[in-house]
This record gives structure tokens, C-alpha cells and sequence, in this order.
């Protein structure tokens, strides 16, 4: 088959076609002829050298597929070989097939293309592992979304609003902040041109916001701590700001905040597994209702992987880059 990896590290000029046995079907899993995979943040820090694969994963990069199942392993139930899935990866999704636990399946309802399914696996697990069982978002409660625009941001947008949350982004202009808004966002920040605090204060008329996923870091941590209401949870999940601040612990303390960092590709599968069955129980009724969009912004062909990476790293982008296979 062929697959792609990175030779060394750098920019987009490090991607190389390889041709790659076929992977060996494991009992409890599936082999997936992938037909289209998404793009992540995880993929260009991977590519950067700064974000390598757990142990025991694939050096191919790639943390999505959607495709068909070409085979099944020992003890598998409840899938055969032709379903449309998609899939949650630790790595290995830059190729022409990838097997993979039943557990960190998705089934694809017949609306959705196989561009479209590739958008979902790692954005909405993200998501969901992240502002809901982490961030403990509820019913009536504020977060605030670093990164409105991106994939994740676009994802949470719509999983926060249906939940019942009131919904804050922060974006780089105001194309992007009214993106976010057609996504359901109640307000936007623009962080170029606005001050991002004193903003947020008349939003929530000085009380703060009880959620916030951050993708940025330690350049932003001063500011969300701030930004936080009392018993306030702080869910990091990007280091695009830096790794390294001073924290105010007086008002940590004082607010009574929680500071959660997480990843969700090094995790055991166990828990992958519980991520997955509820990322489904939340986002299947809403595809079948026609309630989520799956914002699939650009697709490239799989032969213009490299042109996929750069357009990313542009920064130009909303929602999903995909690569059709």
C-alpha cells in the first residue's frame, strides 16, 4: 500500500511516499480501506518534532479515517466486512488502509460522505473528552473557546451550544468570529484588535466564564485564570503559545480553579474506548437531525499531501482540511 511519513523534521518538505505491507488484522479489530483522513493540529506538531507518536503506535502519522471495513480479526462483533466507518488513530491514518479497535469506531450515517466522516473522529472525541467529561460543562454554564475557527473550535461551538452552554470564542479576525457566530457562538473576541479580558468581563458582567479550552498555552495562561469565575476549570490541550508561565496561585486559590491538562492520542485504550462511545451517544442524533454541520472547509487529493500540510500551516483555514485517498 502506499503511505506517507516523515523523513526527519521540519516543514511540509519532510513528508515522503513509502510503499508499506498492508497491517496485519489483530483479534477485536478491523482493517479499514481508508478513503479519506483529516488533518490535525497533532499531525503538523508531529511533523514539527515536538509531538512524537505513544509507544506501540504507527510512525505513519494520522489520527482519523473514514473508509469501508475490507476485514475483520477474531472475536469481532456487530461489524462486517463493507460498513462505512470512521475511526479514532494513535497514527497510521496516512495510508491506504489502517487497522484499528472496534472500540474507537464510528458508524457512518448514510447522509455523510467519506470527506465529511474523516472530520469528525478526533475533533469531536477532543471535544467531548475534553469541555464534558474533563471540563464537567453543564446546562446553563459559560465557556469561553480559544481558536473558535479551527476544527476543534468548530466542533465545540456546536457540542456546547446543544448542551446549553453559552458560547464565547476568540478568533484573529472578523471573517473567522463570523464563522464561529453562524456556528451558534453567542459572542466573539477578536484577540488582534480587542482587549481580550476587559471584553470578556462585559460579556459575562464581571463573573467570568466556568469553562475554557485553551489551545494556545502558556501565553495565555495570566489571562485565563483571570477569565475564570469562581470553581472555574482551565482545560489545556495545545501548546501553540508556549510551555512555560508564571501562575498567580493566590488566585487560584482564591477562586477555587482547576487546571486540567490533557492529550487524548497516548491514552489507554480503556479509556479512548469510553470517549468514544459517548462522543457517538452526542453526535450521531445530531447528524441524523441534520443539528451539526461538519465543516469540512477544503479537500486535497492524496497525492497533494504535502500542499494539504502547507495550506494548513497558513492558518487561512476554517473547520477541516481533508484528504480524499
Amino acid at each position: 500500500m502506499k503511505a506517507y511519513i516523515y523523513d526527519g523534521s521540519g516543514g511540509p518538505e519532510v513528508i515522503r511516499e513509502e510503499q508499506r505491507e498492508v497491517p496485519v488484522v489483530l483479534d477485536g479489530e478491523v482493517l479499514i480501506k481508508v478513503a479519506a483522513f483529516g488533518l490535525n493540529r497533532a499531525d503538523v506538531q508531529q511533523r514539527k518534532g515536538v509531538y512524537p507518536p505513544p509507544p506501540g503506535a504507527s510512525d505513519i502519522p494520522g489520527l482519523e479515517v473514514a473508509g469501508t471495513i475490507e476485514a475483520v480479526g477474531n472475536a469481532v462483533q456487530g461489524w462486517k466486512v463493507g460498513d462505512r466507518v470512521a475511526a479514532l488513530l494513535a497514527g497510521g491514518g496516512y495510508a491506504q488502509y489502517v487497522n484499528v479497535a472496534t472500540e474507537l469506531l464510528f458508524r457512518i450515517p448514510d447522509r455523510l460522505s467519506f470527506a465529511e466522516a474523516a472530520a469528525l473522529p478526533e475533533v469531536s472525541a477532543t471535544v467531548v473528552s475534553n469541555l464534558f467529561i474533563e471540563g464537567k460543562l453543564a446546562a446553563g454554564q459559560r465557556v469561553l473557546i480559544h481558536g473558535g475557527a479551527g476544527g476543534i473550535g468548530s466542533m465545540a461551538i456546536q457540542l456546547a451550544k446543544a448542551a446549553g452552554a453559552t458560547v464565547i470564542v476568540t478568533a484573529s479576525s472578523q471573517a473567522k468570529l463570523d464563522y464561529c457566530l453562524d456556528l451558534g457562538a453567542d459572542a466573539g473576541i477578536n484577540y488582534k484588535e480587542q482587549d481580550v479580558l476587559a471584553r470578556l468581563k462585559e460579556l459575562t458582567e464581571g463573573r467570568g466564564v466556568d469553562v475554557i479550552l485553551d489551545v494556545v498555552g502558556a501565553k495565555y495562561l495570566d489571562l485565563n485564570v483571570k477569565a475564570l469565575a469562581v470553581e472555574g476549570r482551565l482545560v489545556v490541550i495545545g501548546l501553540q503559545g508556549g510551555t512555560k508561565a508564571e501562575l498567580n496561585m493566590g488566585l487560584l486559590l482564591a477562586k477555587r480553579i482547576r487546571i486540567i491538562g490533557t492529550t487524548l492520542r497516548a491514552r489507554p485504550l480503556e479509556q479512548k474506548a469510553a470517549i468514544v462511545a459517548e462522543t457517538n451517544e452526542r453526535i450521531l442524533p445530531m447528524i441524523e437531525a441534520h443539528e451539526l454541520a461538519v465543516n469540512v472547509h477544503r479537500i486535497f487529493d492524496f497525492s497533494q499531501l504535502q500542499e494539504a500540510h502547507e495550506y494548513f500551516d497558513s492558518g487561512v483555514h476554517t473547520g477541516k482540511i481533508i484528504v480524499e485517498v
